[in-house]
């Protein structure tokens, strides 16, 4: 009955959708289900984040003010009042995983969401984890506790693990074109979640078990992990050989199957790649099994802010410099091209070690006005576009903004951690993955 019930309210768009987590993929999720036509209310226990968007404010890349807008005129609100999940029919938690100081698996955000929906939890809800974590999270984490209340899953409520696959900025795929996957702890959790999905999602992709979704979303950042550690190592490689890395990539790459391109740079960022594959490591470790590969690709990715400084130390020294006492400007600080989020941005440790090193250091990033340090300082990035003040420019996040030949022309010296200036001739770029032993490789046209 509930069941039939809920698919009622799916297909007539008389659902009610929470979403707790209202960061990356909370808020984009949650304007999706409004646009579609459903009553949706947005939770978080960040109150300045709430007031920001229920006053059209959004402080999310993919999410304009205007689209947040018209959803807020739909009837979307945000609120840091838990008890309305009492009245929401459907519950997705996209909330942080983090990890712990000794690199463990930090879940408490899901219990804490977890809790919230047990204190206020009633008949008839179907619940979605979206949250990335280790396999058997849902089940032992959130089908146990409700068990201990008597509700018995596919009967009492519904419960799917659905992996967010959200990619900040990315201009072709968003949450709606995406391809998602969903894993229901029964049948009938798999198919409401599932056509719950499919409102918003059309290719929705139907798995045997929460285990297996949550396995999937870990293996496809693994997969990512290891891929950029190898080329990484090869970049490594090649300017010990005298081998321009990034040439030979791209002749790889014109093998039409059996190879995927990845390319190095300058260290991992952001919330998946650094941190999932550790996830996976720790459950293999739970069940006494060393997943040696996983470990030994996190050790080269966390390894690449330390080269970077080396290379930086390199390239000074071809102008008879020392990194101790030099002027350094780091050219982008987040994770990635044509975003603001910082998180996990390998830019904020290489900026750590450089100040270490005795270098003063300046950041320049236009989608990013300010950010903490190491020891919870607030930085400004400047746009002060001197660059000859500078003995060293580093290219670690090559945003569309940037004037690549006016940053070659003016600087002294410029390390390329991304090949950003690879059509540019100019005697004073250094790329690693072709530095040939701190001399410039020539680029043949």
């Amino acid at each position: 009955m509930m069941k039939e019930l809920l698919a009622n309210k799916i297909e007539n768009k008389t659902m009610t959708v929470g979403v707790i987590g209202l960061g990356y993929v909370g808020l984009p999720l949650a304007v999706a289900f409004s646009s579609a036509g459903y009553q949706v209310v947005g939770f978080d226990i960040d109150t300045e984040k709430v007031s920001q968007l229920n006053n059209g404010n959004s402080y999310i890349i993919d999410i304009s003010d205007d689209a947040l807008k018209t959803e807020l005129a739909s009837g979307f609100q945000a609120t840091t009042d838990f008890s309305l999940l009492a009245e929401m029919d459907a519950i997705s938690i996209c909330v942080p995983t983090p990890l712990t100081k000794a690199q463990t698996p930090d879940i408490s955000y899901i219990e804490s969401a977890v809790s919230q929906i047990n204190t206020y939890k009633r008949p008839g809800q179907l619940i979605t984890l979206e949250s990335t974590t280790y396999p058997g999270t849902t089940e032992e984490l959130i089908e146990r506790i409700f068990e201990q209340e008597s509700y018995v899953v596919g009967v009492d409520y519904f419960l799917c693990f659905s992996p967010e696959r959200v990619d900040p900025g990315n201009p072709v795929y968003n949450t709606k074109n995406t391809p998602k996957v969903i894993g229901g702890t029964t049948f009938a959790c798999t198919a409401l979640g599932k056509k719950l999905y499919e409102q918003v999602i059309p290719n929705m992709v139907a798995v045997s078990s929460p285990k297996v979704a949550e396995m999937s979303k870990l293996i496809e950042n693994t997969f990512r992990s290891i891929n950029i550690a190898f080329v990484n190592e090869l970049a490594m490689l090649s300017d010990t050989i005298d081998v321009d890395v990034w040439e030979a990539i791209e002749a790889a790459g014109t093998k039409p199957f059996g190879f995927m391109k990845f390319q190095p740079g300058p260290g991992i960022g952001g919330h998946c790649i650094p941190l999932d594959p550790m996830y996976l490591s720790w459950k293999a470790k739970e069940s006494n099994f060393y997943s040696s590969f996983i470990d030994l690709a996190q050790e080269i990715n966390r390894l690449m802010p330390e080269v970077v400084i080396e290379k930086a130390n390199d390239t000074l020294n071809t102008a008879k410099k020392a990194l101790n006492g030099s002027r350094v400007l780091l050219l982008g600080v987040a994770y990635k091209q044509d975003i603001d989020d910082v998180r996990e941005s390998p830019a904020l440790e290489i900026y750590e070690l450089l100040q270490e090193r005795g270098a003063v250091v300046d950041v320049m990033d236009p989608f990013v006005a300010t950010f903490r340090d190491a020891h919870g300082n607030t930085v400004e990035t400047t746009n002060d576009t001197a660059y000859g003040d500078y003995d060293l420019a580093i290219m670690l996040t090559p945003h569309s903004a940037f004037d690549l030949p006016e940053i070659a022309a003016k600087s002294q010296l410029v390390l390329d951690t991304k090949n950003a200036f690879n059509a540019i001739e100019a005697t004073n770029v250094y790329t690693m993955g072709k530095m040939a032993k701190n001399k410039q490789v020539p680029v043949y046209k």
